[in-house]
This record gives C-alpha cells, sequence and structure tokens, in this order.
C-alpha cells in the first residue's frame, strides 16, 4: 500500500533561490492611492516603454515568474497549473488547483512573501523592478470581491453622513482595490499611517 505523503512545509531552505543582494531592490507592490498612483510601474525619470514593447516585457517577466513558481511545485511536491496574462500596467500570474492551502498561509502571509520572492526572480533576470501579480487558487480574486463590497460600504456611509471613514489596516494590494472602488463612486480616499497598520480613509467628494 502506498503511504500518503503530505506537501513539504516551506522554509527558507526549501524555496528556490529567487537572487542574491538586497530583496528591497525588487520593491513590494506600489500603494496606488489617488495622490501617489499614476498608474505607471516605471522609476522616476524613466520614459514609459511603448505599448506593444510594454506588453512584451510584462509577458516576458510571466514567463520567468511561472519557471521560478514550476520549480517551487516541484520542491514542495505540490499540483498546480499557471496561468500568465497581462492586467494593465504588469504581469498576473496564477497558480490554480487543489490543496495549495499551504501556498497562501494564514491571511495570505505565505502568497505576500512568495509574491516577492517571485518579483526578485524577475528583477535578477531582468534588472527591472517587477510590480508582478501572484494569486494563488483565487485566493486574490475572493478577496477582491469582498473588499469591493467593504468600499462600497464605506462609501454609501461617507455619502449619507459627509463624513470621513477610516477603515482597518490594510497590505497594498488591499489599499489599492479599495481605492479603485472608491474612486468608482466619485469619492476620494487616501492612505494613512505607516506598515503594518497603514490603512485607508475614505472622503467626501471634493
Amino acid at each position: 500500500m502506498n503511504e500518503t505523503t503530505e506537501p513539504e512545509a516551506l522554509s527558507a531552505e526549501t524555496v528556490p533561490a529567487a537572487a542574491e543582494g538586497n530583496a528591497e531592490t525588487a520593491a513590494a507592490g506600489v500603494d496606488a492611492h489617488p495622490e501617489t498612483a499614476a498608474a505607471g510601474a516605471e522609476t522616476p525619470g524613466e520614459a514609459a516603454p511603448a505599448g506593444s514593447d510594454r506588453v512584451k516585457r510584462l509577458e516576458a517577466e510571466g514567463d520567468i515568474a511561472a519557471d521560478y513558481l514550476e520549480e517551487l511545485l516541484d520542491i514542495a511536491d505540490l499540483d498546480g497549473d499557471l496561468d500568465m496574462d497581462v492586467e494593465g500596467d504588469r504581469a498576473a500570474v496564477s497558480i490554480v488547483g487543489d490543496g495549495l492551502d499551504v501556498l497562501v498561509g494564514a491571511d495570505g502571509e505565505v502568497l505576500e512573501a512568495l509574491q516577492e520572492l517571485t518579483r526578485l526572480a524577475v528583477f535578477t533576470q531582468t534588472g527591472q523592478r517587477s510590480r508582478l501579480m501572484l494569486d494563488i487558487g483565487g485566493y486574490r480574486q475572493d478577496l477582491r470581491k469582498n473588499l469591493v463590497a467593504l468600499a462600497r460600504e464605506a462609501g454609501e456611509e461617507v455619502q449619507e453622513t459627509g463624513e470621513a471613514v477610516k477603515l482597518s489596516p490594510m497590505t497594498p494590494f488591499e489599499r489599492k482595490v479599495v481605492h479603485d472602488a472608491v474612486a468608482e463612486m466619485g469619492l476620494t480616499s487616501e492612505s494613512d499611517g505607516l506598515e503594518p497598520t497603514r490603512c485607508v480613509v475614505v472622503h467626501p467628494a471634493r
């Protein structure tokens, strides 16, 4: 009888090395509220690539990320299909499959760490900072729906009372989703505070 083996726990030893040097140079996702986030991801002073060149660059990022993540899945002895796309100004890679909760972790903490490692893997090969978005098992997709509902609820409260509403601390990804949803309601929002307690404040239309 074959014994069922549990997926190998992820650790610094089991996750493939993304790069030598400081991970801060690959940087975490940009917190895109209306005051700071022009859609472009370029470093100040750099010209944004032309349309077709930009898409090719982002597709190349997706390919590099897919190779890195395939190695990760092999090490962790997990099965998953990789989907790659370009969403706006960033590459998007999703791992789809069953039994991937170990790669998401509590409140998406492992997912966030893997996203940063994947961005660093891209940075190592391209020398360019990446804003690639990683999703695993549809976690971000479901989270996005809940955040949009939360943003609309806060926006409606602001519209009714005329007073600002301060939300709970969020990650950069979560704040961006909320900022976008609030903007669609014709309201304004800003990020307030420092990590890890940085949050979104929703204001009446100005």
